[in-house]
């Protein structure tokens, strides 16, 4: 059997008795090395290499920051989403959208998304009488607006593997996330008048402009953060220290809702993250150089032209791929995996590597809300209180806008390359 072959194949198995994801990875790379007769140093060697990248140093900072602002910063988020739209029924699931397309312009996670906005929205939307389970649907699929708006961890992951532009990968997720969240919002709004769910009372002027006053503060921070980014006054990298910089002082000196006490917590939760994440692209160097060695990914390209030679079949056969693995891995751990085995593909097949690493990231997200791995789907399910199955019925609709989304953003690459062009050229 080919070696690299062993490396997935354990991966997957390993995964589906419950290992964890790096463990998986480690051990599925060690059985390769010894049957290929390799030396067991490049476990070690190529594991330090991995994590010796400039651009990975943005995680352990979003991650902190995301953590920060889930006791702190997110219900001001929602709050300015309730005064601009409350009085429209169907509302409380639009301001969800927003808070979550503003939360992940700050944290990058899903996860993180799932658990600070639905915490917060999903409780009150089922008190002023919405289903629970849209309650739950609507929050979940919300949530990965935070890996797909910039900054992104998994965008982050994918360009310490290809080299690729951080800052191009980021603003070229601009308008997908756009897309995503607009349509999600509109699908919102209709249901909200389908059902004739309830909507508050229209503020005054005052009352919105006091919202504004008493949130400017977190609603600064996203701008700060893709602003500085996007405008060349900071890295990637530097924008995370100062998206951390930046929570921590709202938080403790201006709103006063974090305590020096919780602090201590906080940093061990992101640096246990932190590690998981580090360690799986660590790995992921050895991995990939027991697959590329193995010849596999080579075996994989003739193995896609013999099916075909049209670009758009490849990009369609691809998606379908990484919508069955996103299902079964992780995102993070999916783009380790499949990364170096499919960039020959794109070579041989003309597919632009930014937007490609765009669209695999859209697709893996789409992972998180669904089952059975579904992470996001069952941390607001949980939530929620209410069943999977009915929760996943009143999700169906929403999951289509998404899948149309990731059409558009696979078959028209201005969506994804245009923006990243005009800016930086």
């Amino acid at each position: 059997m080919n070696v690299g072959l062993i490396v997935i194949i354990l991966l997957l198995v390993l995964s589906f008795l419950g290992i964890p994801i790096y463990i998986a990875l480690g051990i599925g790379t060690l059985v390769a090395l010894n049957s290929a007769g390799m030396p067991m140093l490049v476990l070690p060697q190529k594991l330090f290499a991995g994590m010796n990248s400039a651009s990975l140093l943005a995680i352990p900072f979003f991650v902190l920051a995301g953590n920060i602002m889930s006791r702190s910063i997110t219900t001001k988020l929602i709050d300015v989403a309730n005064a601009l739209i409350g009085q429209i029924k169907g509302s409380l699931g639009v301001v969800t959208v927003l808070a979550s397309a503003l939360f992940g312009a700050i944290s990058g996670s899903g996860v993180a998304t799932a658990s600070a906005i639905g915490g917060i929205t999903i409780p009150a939307m089922k008190k002023e009488g919405y289903p629970a389970t849209f309650a739950a649907a609507v929050s979940s699929i919300s949530s990965i607006l935070g890996p797909i708006i910039p900054p992104s961890i998994t965008l982050i992951v994918y360009a310490s593997i290809t080299n690729v532009s951080v800052s191009k990968l980021f603003i070229g997720s601009v308008i997908p996330g756009i897309i995503l969240a607009a349509s999600l919002a509109v699908y919102c709004l209709f249901f909200g008048r389908k059902h004739n769910l309830p909507a508050h009372e229209k503020m005054s002027g005052s009352q919105i402009v006091g919202v504004f006053k008493s949130s400017i503060w977190a609603l600064l921070m996203p701008v700060i953060i893709l602003g500085g980014i996007f405008g060349g006054v900071f890295t990637p990298t530097e924008a995370a220290a100062v998206a951390v910089a930046y929570a921590l002082f709202i938080s403790l000196f201006v709103y006063k809702d974090l305590t020096w006490k919780e602090l201590p917590g906080m940093f061990v939760d992101g640096a246990v993250a932190t590690a998981t994440i580090m360690v799986m692209v660590g790995l992921s160097k050895a991995s990939s150089y027991v697959v590329v060695t193995s010849g596999l990914p080579q075996q994989l390209l003739n193995a896609f032209t013999t099916i075909t030679s049209s670009k758009i079949v490849i990009l369609l056969l691809l998606n379908l791929l990484f919508l069955v693995i996103g299902m079964l891995m992780e995102a993070n751990a999916a783009i380790i995996m499949m990364t170096p085995i499919l960039t020959p593909l794109l070579s041989a097949f003309g597919i632009d590597t930014l937007q490609f690493g765009i669209v695999m990231s859209f697709n893996l997200c789409i992972g998180l809300i669904t089952p059975p791995v579904g992470l996001c789907l069952l941390i607001d399910n949980q939530i929620a209180g209410t069943s999977l199955a009915k929760t996943l019925k009143a999700m169906m609709p929403m999951l289509i806008i998404a899948l149309v989304a990731l059409m558009l953003i696979t078959y028209i690459s201005p969506l994804t390359t245009w923006l990243p062009s005009l800016i930086q050229g």
